[in-house]
């Protein structure tokens, strides 16, 4: 009985050692933390992570959601070589993967927001042997149209493009309008210059009838 004991106790040992001499890592998982999306709309949940071991099939996701008003945690989302998506409930035929593992992006789509969907969205990824780590997280705020900044900067982009453009149009129509005249002004003096030339032209053919008569 005393015999074997150590025998038995030696896989302990070396098990032991070896977690020590190679300690295994914890997965990071980086999401934007904040996100703000305007109710009827589709938004992306990004998350990636990164990972000390191999993306393989061992890879599993799961996406949850927990009411910002509070209430029991509810299931999103599941990535295990396929997605799963959840077969009832508010997600239902709702989310769609948007993830590329071979990549370390693990994001979804969530179609057609609504304001119970406000709350939090927690991504939680598992890469065996790399297990451990913490959840990423993303507080989501379905409003009703986009912050005031964003329209003001689009409305500045869109009237100062059009400023730019009637700019653009009162130049050409300037130009055009100078050059006219310009061309008119020359077609006027050259016309000046003919006249001038034929009235030359008729008053010495004048003196040389007169001549002529004289000779005559």
């Amino acid at each position: 009985m005393y015999g074997k004991s150590p025998v038995r106790v030696l896989p302990l040992l070396l098990g032991l050692q070896l977690t020590a001499l190679c300690p295994t890592k914890a997965v990071e998982i980086y999401t934007s933390g904040a996100l703000e999306a305007v109710n009827g709309t589709d938004v992306r949940l990004k998350c990636t992570f990164s990972s000390f071991a191999p993306v393989g099939d061992a890879l599993t996701v799961t996406w949850n959601f927990r009411p910002r008003d509070g209430g029991r945690e509810q299931f999103v989302f599941y990535y295990h070589v396929d997605p799963f998506r959840p077969m009832s409930g508010r997600f239902k035929d709702r989310v769609v993967w948007d993830g590329n593992p071979e990549r370390y992006d693990v994001s979804i789509i969530l179609w057609k927001l609504q304001f119970d969907d406000n709350g939090t969205y927690t991504c939680q990824v598992k890469n065996p042997p790399d297990v451990d780590g913490l959840v990423g997280s993303i507080r989501l705020s379905v409003v009703h149209t986009v912050p005031f900044s964003e329209i003001f900067f689009l409305a500045v982009a869109i009237g100062s493009a059009c400023a730019v453009m009637i700019i653009i149009v009162i130049v050409v129509v300037l130009f055009q309008h100078f050059r006219k005249k310009r061309w008119a002004k020359r077609a006027d003096k050259d016309e000046g210059i003919k006249s001038k030339e034929e009235e030359k032209l008729k008053e010495e053919t004048h003196k040389v009838s007169i001549y002529l008569e004289d000779t005559d």
